[in-house]
């Protein structure tokens, strides 16, 4: 077993990662997975209570989603999707415009989220520039933001664990401050917020809309943020000015889109229709790479036209419209309609929040607990009054991390905030395993770290 470990060692580079770290904690080999667990080459298992970085929807090794990727597989694995398809994408296509916003009526097909982002930004520019709109060619995006790691994606981030090094080869970017009801005197979640922070995007608009082309946003939560979750009132705002002074609205739901903020799309909760919606993630169930670019009539004419006027969107991907991940994805979205995914996801985040709020509200280094469908989130806190954070050089998230997988959970941090973000298909013994031993790995680590209580 321990052949497995040295040449992953030897030979990977894995993601997200400082490699020296995997010193103390090596890599997990897992072999097999069945449902919210993941099993290793040790045979112990784990409660993927983050869903494999918030992709895996229906639970691992899902029979039904297993059933038909062998059926497309004896049909067509993968066809070039130039001047060529294939039936599940041209099913898929036709039933996501069903269920996302109206008036999103085109389907450009991808292989993964940061690509999504990529073909957003360049249709909108593209588009502008066709229309003689020279001016706009400038982005806007919130402050902590985060939309992909390729170079235009990451443009439009505001990680500086990510963007810190390659800014001088990035995009001029305008940015503004972005909303945090936790440490804002309303707050969403107090009930009392009309989105004034808003005031802070009005002011920036107003000054820069002839430059901007477009914005784009995380709807309603910002995650790798630290799962902030805001007001839909300032989705709506932001859907009217952008409207008011010509700028596209892009809808970045590839982490929240299909069922996770407790609404099929994070936009449905302000009732917006964007410009452009970008999905990924989820969209296959965590099985297959798969991303779309979904936008308008107005945008896909403008592109539409005889080939030597050369307005075509000349942009492409191998794996566009990948047979096996559209087969995966018709699957996934039968089964939420036949398990009633959406309501049972309100109830079950109910629980969750319910479960976590009782355990929280002893501990004085837990700040906030925030919540929206099937996302939950823990702040961990210096001082709960004043809302100090630790320094992250401290680590604090990394240290629960590692004692939470000793205990059978894996519950990867954001700094020093920790979240619940687990397959649907999660039952109610396993809701209480996955918050009563996060919540256990929380009071073990300060009670060995009682110097930083």
């Amino acid at each position: 077993m321990d052949n497995y470990v040295e040449s992953d060692l030897k030979y990977i580079w894995h993601p997200c990662s400082q490699m020296k770290d995997y010193e103390d904690l090596k890599p997990i080999v897992i072999e097999k997975g069945k449902g919210v667990w993941l099993y290793d080459i040790n045979g112990n298992k784990y409660l993927d209570c983050i869903s494999s970085w918030w992709t895996n929807t229906l639970g691992h090794s899902n029979k039904r989603i297993n059933e038909a990727i062998k059926k497309q597989i004896d049909n067509i694995e993968h066809v070039i999707f130039a001047n060529f398809s294939n039936k599940p994408a041209i099913e898929l296509a036709e039933k996501l415009v069903e269920i996302t916003p109206d008036g999103l009526n085109k389907v450009f097909f991808s292989d993964n989220g940061s690509s999504a982002v990529e073909i957003a930004l360049k249709m909108s520019f593209h588009y502008n520039m066709q229309r003689g709109k020279i001016k706009k060619k400038r982005f806007l995006a919130l402050s902590d933001a985060y939309h992909g790691e390729t170079l235009g994606a990451l443009s439009v981030c505001d990680i500086d664990e990510f963007n810190r090094v390659y800014k001088p080869l990035l995009l001029d970017t305008i940015r503004v401050e972005g909303p945090d009801c936790y440490r804002c005197k309303y707050g969403y979640e107090r009930c009392s917020c009309n989105a004034e922070c808003f005031i802070n995007m009005e002011k920036c608009i107003e000054k820069m809309c002839e430059e901007i082309s477009a914005i784009i946003v995380e709807p309603m939560v910002q995650g790798a943020a630290g799962m902030k979750i805001y007001s839909p009132i300032y989705l709506k705002k932001l859907r009217n000015i952008c409207k008011k002074y010509d700028i596209h609205l892009i809808a970045d739901e590839i982490a929240m889109g299909f069922g996770r903020t407790g609404k099929m799309f994070a936009c449905n909760h302000a009732e917006i229709n964007p410009d452009f919606m970008c999905l990924s993630k989820g969209i296959t169930a965590g099985y297959m790479p798969m991303s779309v670019v979904m936008t308008t009539d107005e945008v896909y004419d403008c592109f539409y036209g005889d080939y030597n006027e050369r307005k075509a969107f000349v942009h492409s991907h191998t794996y566009s419209g990948n047979a096996m991940a559209c087969a995966v994805a018709l699957e996934s979205l039968k089964i939420f309609k036949d398990n009633n995914i959406i309501d049972n996801n309100r109830e079950k985040g109910k629980l969750i929040r319910k479960l976590t709020l009782q355990r929280a509200k002893t501990l004085k280094y837990v700040g906030e607990v925030r919540s929206i469908g099937m996302i939950t989130a823990i702040e961990i806190v210096k001082d709960r009054e004043t809302k100090e954070s630790y320094p992250l050089d401290i680590r604090i998230g990394y240290g629960i991390y590692k004692i939470a997988l000793k205990k059978g959970l894996l519950l990867r941090s954001i700094g020093n905030v920790l979240y619940f973000i687990p397959p649907y298909i999660i039952s109610k013994q396993e809701i209480e395993f996955m918050v009563n031993t996060c919540f256990d790995s929380i009071e073990e680590y300060f009670y060995y770290n009682v110097n930083l209580m």
